[in-house]
């Protein structure tokens, strides 16, 4: 799916085994082997105990992982709190790897999880009304202050609201490195589809942080253009009718996620370029260069350049394409941007330097891929140290007292 959509390598999201890191990637890698794509893998942290700050390093050292991702939602399952969180911020300083966040407040969004179902509102819309806009604004500003605390930079994914993009642009103004990535479905989406009678239709819409109301995603567009907001990503999590149907009586119980991997780069040409926001360059800085810088694999990804992996696309922008479940490359019977109409077209996709998707057709075998190592210490980290020293000159303390006699 991502081949025949334009993209040639992907950062997968490790979960834990029971909070293993080391049994979580050796459970990926195996779901790696057929891989058609290069790719590569962030690791998640779902608890704190002696063993994680270990694996982490031992991910960062012999693994190739140079980014944690922090949930601050999730209560009950994936979320860790503020001082599992600043304890995880330290650990990845001092390695030079990347903290990501998953930015909800999580015993705010359960209580508003409770509330909806007290009042009787049980199917999808439940989802988007239990956990609205200012409960991600406040996670990411919270997320924000505390990686300034630890002075580290930070990762915010799926930037989904208004609320949380204007603590990202307040950040970054003020010298912070925060970085901000919204993805398709709240580039191109509203959570109008969440009130739809039909819960087949509206469950598959549901994903978290959730898809908002119109206008935070012309917002986010604009954010994008005017570079508060750097790369393009998917959270891309698919689950077909049947899974999602889990949750027919109960919104809590539908997975979360949607598609997004083989539409993104088709998505946001017809969103970004062909509508003027902004230029073939920013493009391809926005959908790859980017992140390769971000992820410390540039210029072997994200280039064209002599002793580049040779990863190229050959895009189309008169062609037009239309999106739907019956010719998408994806076992899922859904797909959110169902009927979604465009221009601008993948015709050629070469990785490697060898032509793996041409004419409609996949031209590579199942296990091609690669694993893509990613080294600690990328360009986010530049001059942390000296901020550092300008943070202990400025204390001036401890103030030498002396003890007056009497």
């Amino acid at each position: 799916a991502a081949l025949a959509g334009g993209t040639t390598m992907h950062i997968d999201f490790v979960i834990p085994v029971n909070g293993s890191l080391t049994a979580g990637l050796e459970s990926y890698k195996r779901k790696a082997q057929k891989s058609c794509m290069d790719y590569g893998f962030h690791m998640a942290i779902t608890k704190w105990d002696d063993d994680v700050p270990r694996e982490m390093e031992i991910m960062v050292k012999q693994d190739g992982i140079n980014s944690f991702k922090f949930f601050m939602a999730y209560k009950g399952s994936l979320m860790i709190n503020d001082d599992l969180l600043i304890e995880g911020f330290k650990k990845c300083k001092s390695l030079g790897a990347l903290a990501m966040v998953h930015a909800e407040n999580g015993d705010a969004v359960f209580e508003g999880q409770q509330r909806m179902i007290d009042l009787g509102i049980t199917g999808p819309e439940g989802h988007a009304l239990s956990r609205p806009p200012l409960l991600e604004g406040e996670a990411t500003a919270r997320a924000i202050r505390l990686a300034r605390f630890v002075n580290t930079p930070l990762y915010v994914v799926h930037v989904m609201s208004i609320d949380a993009m204007e603590e990202i642009a307040k950040a970054r103004k003020s010298g912070q490195r925060v970085i901000g990535e919204p993805v398709v479905s709240g580039l191109v989406l509203n959570d109008s589809v969440l009130w739809d009678p039909d819960f087949t239709f509206a469950s598959k819409y549901v994903m978290s942080p959730p898809i908002r109301a119109a206008g935070h995603d012309k917002a986010l567009q604009g954010a994008l253009s005017a570079g508060v907001l750097q790369l393009v990503g998917t959270d891309h999590c698919t689950f077909n009718s049947t899974q999602k149907g889990l949750g027919i009586d109960d919104f809590r119980k539908i997975p979360n996620g949607v598609n997004g991997l083989e539409e993104r780069m088709h998505l946001v040409w017809d969103t970004m370029v062909e509508s003027g926001h902004i230029s073939v360059t920013d493009y391809v800085r926005i959908t790859s260069t980017e992140c390769a810088k971000i992820f410390n694999i540039y210029p072997r990804k994200g280039a064209i350049l002599p002793g580049s992996d040779a990863d190229i696309i050959i895009f189309n922008p008169n062609s037009s394409f239309t999106i739907s479940a019956q010719s998408h490359h994806s076992r899922s019977d859904t797909n959110v941007y169902e009927g979604v109409k465009g221009k601008g077209k993948v015709e050629v996709t070469i990785a490697g330097g060898r032509i793996v998707w041409e004419n409609g057709q996949l031209k590579v075998v199942p296990g091609a891929g690669k694993y893509i190592e990613m080294a600690p210490f990328s360009y986010v980290f530049d001059g942390i140290d000296k901020a550092d020293s300008n943070y202990l000159a400025s204390l001036r303390a401890p103030v030498q007292r002396f003890k007056s006699s009497t």
